[in-house]
C-alpha cells in the first residue's frame, strides 16, 4: 500500500512539473526559481587521543607537608614537573617525570638519589594508572577515580615551596597532580590546559573534566578546577587557603565561568 502510494505521488508530481514548464514556455520568457543556497554543516570537532603518562618516579613518605613541598620545590629546580599527594592519611609522597621507559627512569632517579635530592624511589610504570585499567573497566571507572583523586587533596594545605603560602599549591598544578596519579599527562598551566582540552557543554558535563574560570582577566581562563558531578567541582582557591569543593552556581565562580575541556 505504501509502495503504491509513493509511486502515485511521484507520477503527480512529474506532471506537475511538465505543466508548470509549459505555462513558462507561454508566458514568452522562463523564470528560473532562485535556489536556497545550503548551509555547510560544522564539522565535527576532532578528539585529540588521550595523552597518555609514561614511566614516572615516586620518592618520599612524609608526615609533615611541608618537607613533601619542599622535595617537590627542589625537583621543580630541576626542569621536574613535580607534585606531592596524600598517599593515605597523614602520609604525603612525591612523583615527577614523564619516561618513555622504565630505563630512563631508573637512570634518572639513580642520578638524583647519588646527588642526594632524593632517597629510596619507586618506578610507576603505565599499567599501574587508572587509565590503564579503564581499558577493562570502562571510563566511567576512570572518572570516577579522576574525581576519587581530587576529594583525596580536599583539604590538603595551599603550599608548594613549604616557605610561603604565595608558592602554594597552585590551581592548574592540582589539576595536573590528579590526571598524572591517574596516567593522563596535561599540561602545567591553566591556559594550556583549557586550549588542549577537547570543549564540553555544561549539560554534558562529566565528572573529571576540568572547569576554567576567568579569575584575572575578562574572557580569559586563569582558574581551574575538577568537576565532580552534581554541580560541585574541587579545586585550590588560592594562598592562605585550603583545597576545597564549590558550585558552579556560586555568585564569585558562576560569573567567571569561561567553560569546561575534557581530556578523555
Amino acid at each position: 500500500m505504501k509502495a503504491n502510494v509513493r509511486r502515485c505521488r511521484g507520477a503527480a508530481a512529474w506532471i506537475l512539473a511538465i505543466c508548470l514548464l509549459f505555462t513558462a514556455g507561454c508566458g514568452g520568457r522562463h523564470v528560473q526559481k532562485a535556489e536556497t543556497p545550503v548551509k555547510p554543516k560544522p564539522a565535527e570537532p576532532v578528539r585529540a587521543a588521550t595523552p597518555r603518562l609514561g614511566y614516572s618516579i615516586q620518592a618520599g613518605a612524609f608526615a609533615n607537608v611541608e618537607n613533601a613541598a619542599r622535595l617537590t620545590e627542589a625537583l621543580k629546580a630541576k626542569g621536574l614537573d613535580a607534585y606531592y599527594f596524600v598517599f593515605r592519611k597523614d602520609l604525603y609522597k612525591v612523583r615527577f617525570g614523564n619516561f618513555p621507559t622504565k630505563a630512563d627512569a631508573r637512570e634518572r632517579a639513580e642520578e638524583l638519589k647519588e646527588g642526594g635530592v632524593i632517597g629510596e624511589f619507586y618506578i610507576v610504570t603505565p599499567e599501574e594508572y587508572a587509565l590503564s585499567k579503564s581499558a577493562k573497566l570502562g571510563g566511567a571507572y576512570l572518572r570516577a577515580e579522576l574525581v576519587r583523586t581530587a576529594r583525596s587533596f580536599m583539604g590538603v594545605p595551599y603550599l608548594w615551596g613549604g616557605t610561603s603560602p604565595e608558592a602554594g599549591f597552585d590551581c592548574s598544578g592540582l589539576a595536573m597532580a590528579v590526571y598524572q596519579l591517574n596516567g593522563i599527562n596535561i599540561p602545567r598551566s591553566s591556559r594550556e590546559q583549557f586550549e588542549a582540552g577537547n570543549p564540553v557543554q555544561g549539560d554534558c558535563l562529566a565528572g573529571g573534566d576540568l572547569v576554567f574560570f576567568a579569575t584575572a582577566e575578562p574572557g580569559k581562563a586563569s582558574h581551574v578546577g575538577i568537576y565532580a558531578g552534581g554541580g560541585r567541582f574541587i579545586h585550590a582557591p588560592g594562598k592562605g587557603k585550603r583545597i576545597r569543593m564549590d558550585s558552579l552556581d556560586g555568585d564569585y565562580y558562576g560569573a567567571r565561568y569561561v567553560g569546561s575541556r575534557s581530556y578523555l
